[in-house]
């Protein structure tokens, strides 16, 4: 049991931006906290304060001297000859042998496949010190995490409970005040409309006023003081009304949601037709005849079918992808049945299909030759590049969240035949993957999709699941 570690008015800052500033608050003994946020908003800097390899701009953080922490960083530098999933084990071993009482990790489930995944699930289920992870994986921060530390607009939010909680608990804040805000809202025009009535009767009792002080009945002073205080007290309430709408307003926009992308598929294609899209019969896969990686390879896919396809690290699984797009490093026999490689889409998580030194709208204008500007602008505004400044960017300078909106933009505007997604999840922050998650539900095509994530694959609907082991692919 170790002592508090508190933070008091914590801020971080770079010379290019802020990350967070004014957090507050103490980790207990056992705490199993989650740090989320979008790519670039300061979780890994966050874990690295508390690591003591970073001091914050602005604040304190005392983190006891005797605190033994183990780590564990997204980007494992050492250990060249591993694979990603072998270097994390390796590291995770490391700081698990130094029985520290807090463990940092950031992005531990990314490049590691379902076994190795899952059994990491169970080892932090079980592990009894404090936790602290910075993670995108809904599953991992689901069974693992009790509490959230959310990154957006230069603020940390805490919350107990689940990703899906805390979701669920903005949402129906956000249903609350909007409902709130049409209140005030219809409050305000009856106020208005009954301000027009006072003034108008107020004027009858002007001239009404008028005339009984000609008759020597009602005096000028009188009259001028019941029309000021009649409008005196419709202006206070006014007033009052449009300050709660202030306030609701400023609750509103802290509550912030995803933006929704609702694609719209440009369907006058040839390529989205109906019946069978690939068939592979009696194949063997490898890189020659003497080093074959799959045996007997028998898949169908027809038009709509959505297929899975997992297995441990060099099972064989991108071996499979690069036979079907066609590439000539692999060796294949049997019988193939394939679309034309312009008619498959592939899209991996480095965003290789894109090109660095093209802007956005040239990737577009690339894939749609025949739409004018206005066409072109509209489709982008889709997937949510509104601004000149993200229309006219170059791809080098994009964030991987934009890179895959990109990518899935492109692929909306000319969808193919069969679309190839190789680990696409990997490394996107929870607003990016529900972003691919919107198009990938609605994609009209047959998909082959890679990935571990099974929350993910039951998102968009997969129909089918294979797995890869000992050279051999089969339906689960």
């Amino acid at each position: 049991m170790h002592k508090l570690i508190s933070f008091k008015n914590v801020g971080l800052s770079f010379s290019s931006k802020d990350c967070f500033h004014d957090f507050s608050t103490e980790i207990y003994p056992g705490s199993r906290i989650a740090i989320i946020g979008k790519n670039g908003s300061g979780k890994s800097s966050l874990l690295k304060i508390l690591s003591r390899k970073l001091q914050p701009s602005s604040g304190q953080v005392m983190i006891p001297d005797d605190l033994l922490i183990g780590s564990v960083e997204q980007i494992i530098s050492d250990y060249y000859e591993l694979s990603g999933g072998q270097k994390l084990n390796k590291k995770l071993t490391e700081a698990l042998a130094l029985s520290p009482e807090l463990l940092l990790l950031d992005e531990p489930t990314n490049h590691l496949d379902l076994a190795n995944r899952k059994s990491l699930i169970r080892m932090l289920q079980h592990y009894q010190g404090t936790l602290v992870i910075v993670s995108h994986d809904r599953e991992l921060l689901r069974k693992c995490t009790s509490i959230l530390w959310h990154l957006d607009d230069n603020q940390i939010h805490q919350f107990s409970g689940s990703y899906d909680d805390y979701m669920r608990d903005i949402k129906q804040k956000r249903v609350q005040v909007e409902k709130k805000l049409s209140l005030l809202k219809n409050e305000k025009k009856a106020t208005h409309t009954q301000s027009m009535h006072e003034q108008g009767r107020a004027a009858k009792s002007k001239a009404k006023g008028k005339k009984s002080i000609e008759n020597k009945r009602w005096t000028k002073m009188t009259a001028g003081s019941k029309m000021m205080k009649a409008e005196k007290s419709q202006g206070k309430k006014l007033k009052a009304i449009d300050t709660q709408k202030q306030h609701l307003s400023d609750q509103l926009a802290s509550l912030r949601l995803p933006e929704v992308i609702v694609p719209k598929f440009s369907l006058n294609s040839s390529r989205i037709v109906a019946g069978s899209v690939l068939s592979i019969s009696n194949a063997d896969i490898g890189y020659s005849k003497e080093k074959t990686v799959l045996k007997n390879v028998n898949l169908l896919l027809s038009f709509k079918d959505r297929v899975a396809i997992s297995g441990k690290n060099g099972s064989g699984k991108s071996t499979l992808l690069m036979a079907i797009l066609g590439k000539e490093t692999v060796f294949k026999t049997g019988d193939w049945h394939l679309p034309k490689v312009e008619q498959i889409g592939y899209l991996d998580q480095h965003y290789s299909n894109l090109d660095s030194t093209v802007s956005v709208i040239d990737h577009l204008r690339k894939v749609k030759n025949n739409w004018n500007e206005q066409d072109l602008r509209r489709h982008l505004n889709d997937f949510l590049f509104r601004k000149n400044d993200e229309v006219l960017n170059i791809v080098s300078n994009l964030s991987g969240g934009e890179k895959a909106r990109l990518s899935l933009c492109l692929i909306a505007a000319d969808p193919p035949k069969l679309l190839i997604l190789d680990e696409i999840s990997n490394n996107l922050d929870l607003e990016t993957k529900e972003h691919v998650i919107q198009v990938l539900k609605v994609y009209p095509g047959a998909m082959i999709i890679v990935s571990h994530e099974e929350d993910f694959l039951d998102e968009i609907g997969i129909d089918s699941k294979y797995e890869i082991k000992d050279c051999l692919i089969s339906l689960v």
